[in-house]
Parts: C-alpha cells; sequence; structure tokens
C-alpha cells in the first residue's frame, strides 16, 4: 500500500472534470462537520469524542457511493489534530495484496512527522485479498498508540467479522432527494447560475442517492449551458434523461383507463431509447405526489414551490376525481414492477405486465 504522505486517490473523474477544471465534488468537499448534510447520527458522535478525546482505533464507515464516507474520515482526521504529513489515503482497490498489507505494517511503526497521530484512511476495504486481511487484523489487534485507521466500504457483508469486530461502525445514509436538491441549487448558486426548481428536482434524481453522482450531473449541465437561467428541458435535453411529457402521457393514460394508450406511450419511450429505470422511477415519482396531493394538504403547498406552472396544474387535476384510478393500488405495481425492471431481459416487460394487470382489471365488470 502506498506510503506517500497525504497522498489522495480520487477515483469519480466526470467530463465534467476535464471541461469545467475543478470537479465539484472536490471544490464543494464540506471542510467541517456542521457541513456534512444528512448524516447527524454520526456526526454528532464523531464531533463529541474528538472533543473529548475518546477515539478509538479504529472505525468502519459503511455506505452507498456518494454519501460521504471519505469526508468525515478526513474532518475526522483534521479535528484530532493530523497534519496533512501524517495522513494517508489508500484506495484498496488498486493496494489490495499481502505485500501491499505487509508494507502497510511496516509504515505505522514509524512515529508521526507533525502530529500527535498518524490517520489510515483506507478506502473500498472490501476490496482487499484474504491474505491481506489477516495481515491487517495483526495491526489491528496490537496496533501502535499513534496510529488511527479508517475502513470505509460500500459493501460490508464482504469484510471479515474479525476486521469489523475490532472496529467501531457508522453506517452512512442514502441523502434524501430533498437534501439533494437542496446542495445543487446551493451549488447552482454559488456557481452564477438560476437553477429552476424542477431542473433541481431532476437532477436529484439523476444523482441516484449520491453527493458526488448528483454534484456532477449538475457541473455536466452547468458546462453546457448558455444561459443562467436553467430549466428542466435543459437538463432532459443534455442529460438525456426521459421527456416529461413521456411521463405525465403514461400517468394520464392510467387516469384515463385506457390501456392501448398507455402501452403506446411505453413503447415510445423505448424507441426514443431512454433509460427505462430512470422513466419508470419518474412515473412513480408523479403518482406519489398525486396521492400526496389528494390527502395531505401539505404537499400542495411544497409542490406549488417546487414544480412548474404546468407541472402542478397536471398533478392538481390527477388528485381529484378525474385521478381516481391513480390510487395505492396502481402505486404498489409500479412499485413491484421498478423493482423487477433492473433484471428483467425485457426492461419494458415488468412495466407492461403491471399496467395490463391494473387496466384489465378496470375493464372487469
Amino acid at each position: 500500500m502506498s506510503n506517500v504522505k497525504g497522498q489522495m486517490f480520487f477515483k469519480y473523474a466526470t467530463i465534467a472534470d476535464m471541461a469545467n477544471g475543478t470537479a465539484f465534488y472536490r471544490k464543494y468537499r464540506p471542510q467541517g462537520f456542521d457541513e456534512i448534510l444528512g448524516q447527524e447520527h454520526i456526526v454528532d458522535v464523531l464531533k463529541e469524542a474528538a472533543k473529548g478525546g475518546n477515539i478509538t482505533h479504529a472505525y468502519l464507515f459503511f455506505g452507498s457511493r456518494g454519501t460521504g464516507k471519505t469526508s468525515v474520515a478526513r474532518i475526522l482526521a483534521r479535528e484530532i489534530g493530523c497534519e496533512p504529513e501524517d495522513l494517508y489515503e489508500i484506495d484498496a482497490a488498486s493496494n489490495r495484496g499481502i505485500d501491499d498489507a505487509r508494507e502497510l505494517r511496516e509504515g505505522v511503526k514509524s512515529l508521526p512527522f507533525k502530529s500527535s497521530r498518524k490517520v489510515y484512511i483506507i478506502d473500498e476495504v472490501h476490496m482487499l485479498t484474504k491474505e491481506a486481511f489477516n495481515a491487517l487484523l495483526k495491526t489491528l489487534e496490537e496496533p501502535p498508540q499513534h496510529v488511527i485507521f479508517i475502513l470505509a466500504t460500500t459493501e460490508v457483508g464482504k469484510i471479515p467479522d474479525t476486521i469489523v469486530s475490532r472496529c467501531q461502525t457508522f453506517t452512512f445514509k442514502k441523502p434524501t432527494q430533498t437534501l439533494l436538491k437542496q446542495s445543487v441549487l446551493h451549488i447552482a448558486k454559488e456557481e452564477g447560475y438560476e437553477l429552476g426548481p424542477s431542473a433541481a428536482d431532476l437532477i436529484a434524481v439523476l444523482g441516484d442517492g449520491s453527493f458526488r453522482d448528483t454534484q456532477g450531473v449538475l457541473q455536466l449541465v452547468l458546462s453546457a449551458a448558455k444561459s443562467k437561467k436553467i430549466d428542466r428541458e435543459f437538463v432532459e435535453k443534455i442529460t438525456s434523461a426521459p421527456p416529461a411529457i413521456l411521463v405525465n402521457d403514461l400517468v394520464s393514460a392510467v387516469a384515463e383507463k385506457d390501456l392501448e394508450k398507455a402501452l403506446g406511450t411505453v413503447r415510445k419511450a423505448v424507441e426514443t431509447n431512454v433509460d427505462f429505470t430512470l422513466f419508470l422511477k419518474l412515473v412513480l415519482e408523479k403518482v406519489r405526489l398525486v396521492l400526496l396531493m389528494r390527502f395531505d394538504s401539505e404537499t400542495k403547498k411544497s409542490i406549488k414551490e417546487e414544480f412548474s406552472e404546468d407541472d402542478v396544474e397536471f398533478l392538481e387535476e390527477l388528485s381529484g376525481k378525474k385521478g381516481e384510478n391513480v390510487n395505492s393500488a396502481l402505486l404498489s405495481e409500479l412499485l413491484t414492477a421498478y423493482t423487477k425492471t433492473s433484471f428483467a431481459y425485457i426492461k419494458q416487460l415488468p412495466l407492461e405486465l403491471a399496467l395490463i394487470k391494473i387496466l384489465e382489471k378496470e375493464k372487469t365488470p
């Protein structure tokens, strides 16, 4: 494993990285605990531990990509007084063998350069070989007092129990779409752009629960913008996201109990070569909003602030009597179809079957 002082390993460079200078996920990386969004259950504990000097020798950060594991690890290192010269970042996907682990074991024995502690952040730790894990285990069993390990992974199930049991484990939550949207609007404003609420909402959906991926999508959109005002249609064009009109047409067809129109809309979506999983996700979002507007007056208020006038009018209309067929049974069938779509040989088949099931039932006397 590389023992270069303060070396960083970045793996998620995007097209926007090259086209627009520094990548947003680097430029807007949180610099303090107070800037970490959506992980209060972790931040509060670590902040108090750092303040009181109650730091353990090994931490395990588990969570999906782009949830802030590495950012929190760096902040924790900084909070306990670790200088850059004594911070080591290791990508286990590239440094996974027994020789790398042995090199690490030797490296931890040396004293810090400027700090009271050395911190080793090992990213993608689940990628280590069995032999490398065994070597790491010996280090974790008898760690030098001046060394702290922070292991980060997206697949905690692949880490031996013997390693997990010697770490204080924290599970990072996926950020909500609301948090991602707030982040998108903030960064766009900092960059001098005015992003429409519906455009920000779509970028948040495209980010798929990852701050890093969401910021990558935003940077791609901004790098292509010729105007400082950006609407949803522009985001759809740049990202090849399913057009809102196709999503609305499908929901309308269900509301009208028109199976032929619904299947025709699905066919049109396939012909335009959209990401079908994303298409169904956007349909789910619309159906969910219709139901929430029907039963929750507060949702009505928030939707008016977040969506375009046309979208608000569309959703309001379907939340009334005209959209009585847009109901919880439909949402349940769509959810089932969504879970099957990624594994389906014919991507649109789960949705087609769900539509046939729900709309044929409506025709049955």
